[in-house]
């Protein structure tokens, strides 16, 4: 039986809708909620990214302001115009598009966010705080996974969780939030042993590593949910995710599409975490 379509899409122009009526609402207080994407160097897939969210924020009413840096841009300039976008009032957010130019300290620059504005929620305060079980700005892609769970009515708790990937934007946060869940979590990496044995255990299997067709049908239990968060651009220019989808779909229970999944996700609950932030602002 085929599995179940994770529609990332859908579930996405939803939350859009919530948020627009958070905007509005926001609106009659006199409060506009503001997000600020710091664009430096010309990485094609980050225009791309960019533009997405920009539509984003039109489609929901929240004012977004673009600002561009050549890939000669320093640190020091990075973090300055940062110091005064977290004194704008206008401003309830603030995104660092990543990957940064070279000879760049991304982390130095993320921390000079104000974790109150940290609307991609990677300050060390954000992730902190998700650690200790009070979680305030949560990264989005991890947020957008969870959503869909929730959203399939997949119950968590007891369940068998495993993350094939451990960066602090992706991999470590929703073990985080899948452990806050009562799922009982691995986290796999370049370094595991037996990864295929692992995998198959999975009640709940997330590739998040940025390898095309990492997760192939003998690495997924019959009737797992299978979440995949990787997007790649293979030779013949198709997109692929870190799932063999077409081998994977008539095993698992329920799958992600690429595109289609995660990445719609990602993008409205970093609209959601920016009206958040806007609410909180406002009333403190």
């Amino acid at each position: 039986m085929p599995a179940r379509i994770l529609d990332g899409k859908t579930l996405a122009a939803q939350v859009r809708a919530r948020v627009k009526a958070e905007v509005a609402a926001l609106a009659r207080l006199g409060v506009r909620p503001g997000l600020a994407v710091i664009l430096a160097g010309e990485d094609p897939a980050s225009r791309v990214y960019v533009r997405n969210k920009t539509r984003a924020c039109e489609e929901t009413g929240v004012h977004s302001q673009q600002i561009d840096y050549p890939a000669s841009v320093t640190q020091e300039e990075l973090i300055r115009r940062i110091s005064e976008l977290n004194a704008d009032r206008a401003v309830h957010g603030i995104l660092v598009q990543l990957p940064l130019p070279k000879g760049i300290d991304a982390e130095a620059v993320q921390r000079s966010v104000s974790p109150e504005k940290d609307a991609d929620g990677f300050h060390p305060a954000n992730l902190g705080a998700l650690l200790a079980g009070r979680p305030r700005i949560v990264p989005g892609t991890p947020l957008g996974v969870m959503r869909l769970i929730a959203e399939a009515g997949i119950s968590l708790a007891g369940k068998r969780a495993v993350v094939i990937g451990r960066s602090t934007i992706v991999g470590k946060p929703l073990a985080l939030l899948l452990l806050q869940k009562d799922a009982t979590v691995s986290i796999c990496h370049s370094k595991t042993k037996d990864l295929d044995s692992i995998c198959r255990e999975a009640d709940i299997l997330v590739a998040a590593v940025g390898k095309p067709k990492l997760v192939t049908a003998g690495m997924v239990k019959p009737g797992a949910c299978v979440i995949d968060v990787g997007i790649n651009r293979l030779a013949d220019g198709k997109l692929a995710g870190d799932v063999d989808f077409d081998a994977v779909k008539n095993l698992a229970g329920w799958i992600t599409p690429v595109p289609g999944g995660v990445g719609p996700m990602t993008i409205a609950m970093l609209l959601e975490n920016c009206v958040h932030a806007a609410t909180a602002q406002s009333s403190s």
